[in-house]
């Protein structure tokens, strides 16, 4: 095997790519569609609750431009971190998608369905064993949090990919993956370079991002030979350029060099980067170097509580210039109201406009806005307790008397009715740490399942 063409849609599954820019892929006779699905990146909302961060009619427009184009030409469509986390719900939503397309466009194929999730027990047992480790800032994990944690999931490397794909399988929906697992797993198999392969679906994976200008709306064909490989423009209105892809090495790393993910690191200190003709990039010298100690990153969050916030905006130059002051009162004040009824929670306030996005770290803070925005954010045990206190501290900064006001007047207007918006249950990532897996415990946890896809339902293989 001399190359592999492949084809990114789009950044995220879901987010939408104009169909032109595909069908320029397709006309590229791509050997591979590939897309990642999800993220840790909107939090750990969606991995606790078991719910999707992406619209279904949306991921749903995407699938079926992608499955109408590769299952009827017979080229594999491999979808990584299915549902946006890649845990069992996620991937079941994913399938169900899948499934109704099959029907509306009487498609016939072979799925492999690939489970990231880990038992509990699997968990607690390394756990014991000292074979999970921290990763830098973690928490030391405990027994309670991993119980406490309703989805547990491993982020795969290429390996189940690969026995998917070598089994038969047309179309691959996998769980949590190593986001350039799905690109590379099929190059890597027909035996071409790992170190380049995972270099390419790492940029891959953001689709048209390491463009300029960059947009995660926009397909992108990578082109992968034996020593090099090229990225490849959709659009006439974006190109690669050597800065451009350069400064996605810049991209979710610590470190611009060097790269980890399961079972070894990308080490990008001999990349070049070449400007060639059509807005094409081409890249040579990335290695792979192989972990001495096998392991993969497991992701898990469990409930801390229920969330209540009230948006308002400020515009009196009075209250602003002395909006700490102000703030740190109505805390004080409202929680002494809340003491006698034992409603106890955590709050904080925003100031956005002067550094909302920076908090105590915004460099400009002194700068004088002549009106903010004020988010009152409201995490407690209980929905009912933070309702109560959003409600106390809303209504307590709504008319305190501050040094200076002259109004009688509310200080706050509000954009909506009701003011107060409940948001349900609140998350946190609870697992975020590296077990230590062989290849036999790898193969184990992570099976594959085959199952026939037909225009009426899908059953096994």
């Amino acid at each position: 095997m001399t190359q592999c063409t492949i084809l990114s849609p789009t950044a995220i599954l879901g987010y939408g790519f104009p169909e032109a820019s595909f069908a320029a892929g397709m006309a590229m006779n791509p050997d591979l569609i590939a897309v990642d699905a999800g993220s840790t990146d909107p939090g750990p909302y969606y991995l606790g609750s078991g719910k999707s961060f992406t619209d279904r009619a949306g991921v749903k427009r995407d699938l079926r431009i992608m499955l109408t184009a590769g299952v009827p030409r017979g080229i594999p469509v491999v979808i990584g971190t299915a549902g946006g986390c890649g845990a069992r719900p996620h991937l079941n939503w994913t399938r169900e998608i899948i499934e109704e397309i099959a029907a509306e466009e009487r498609l016939d194929f072979t799925m492999a369905l690939i489970p990231s999730d880990i038992p509990h027990e699997v968990v607690l047992q390394k756990l014991g064993a000292g074979r999970v480790l921290p990763l830098e800032h973690d928490t030391p994990l405990t027994a309670e949090t991993v119980g406490e944690s309703p989805y547990i999931v491993g982020q795969i490397g290429v390996e189940p990919i690969q026995r998917a794909l070598a089994a038969g399988a047309g179309v691959v929906l996998a769980g949590r993956a190593y986001d350039p697992a799905v690109f590379a797993a099929l190059p890597i198999a027909q035996g071409l370079d790992r170190g380049l392969a995972l270099h390419l679906g790492k940029i891959l994976e953001c689709a048209a991002i390491a463009a300029t200008p960059g947009s995660g709306s926009d397909s992108v064909i990578g082109i992968l030979f034996e020593d090099r490989f090229e990225l490849v423009p959709l659009s006439d209105e974006r190109a690669f350029t050597r800065e451009s892809t350069a400064a996605h090495s810049l991209y979710e790393k610590s470190d611009p060099y060097h790269l980890p993910g399961p079972g070894g690191t990308l080490d990008l200190t001999g990349c070049s980067f070449t400007e060639t003709a059509g807005g094409r990039v081409e890249v040579r010298g990335t290695r792979y170097v192989p972990s001495d100690l096998p392991t993969i990153k497991i992701e898990g969050a469990r409930c801390v509580g229920y969330r209540t916030i009230s948006i308002a905006g400020i515009r009196d130059p009075i209250m602003i210039a002395g909006l700490d002051e102000t703030l740190s009162a109505v805390r004080a004040r409202a929680t002494m109201i809340l003491e006698r009824e034992r409603i106890d929670g955590r709050v904080d306030i925003r100031v956005y406009g002067r550094d909302g996005v920076m908090g105590e770290w915004e460099p400009q803070r002194g700068t004088p806005a002549h009106e903010v925005g004020v988010v009152i954010d409201v995490v407690a045990e209980t929905q009912d307790a933070a309702n109560s206190i959003c409600s106390l501290t809303r209504s307590t900064l709504l008319h305190y008397g501050y040094p200076g006001r002259i109004s009688t007047a509310g200080n706050l207007a509000f954009p909506f009715s009701p003011s107060d918006l409940p948001a349900g249950p609140v998350f946190e990532f609870s697992l975020y740490h590296l077990m230590e897996l062989d290849e036999a415990e790898t193969k184990s946890l992570f099976p594959y399942e085959l199952v026939r896809v037909t225009s009426r339902k899908g059953g096994p293989a």
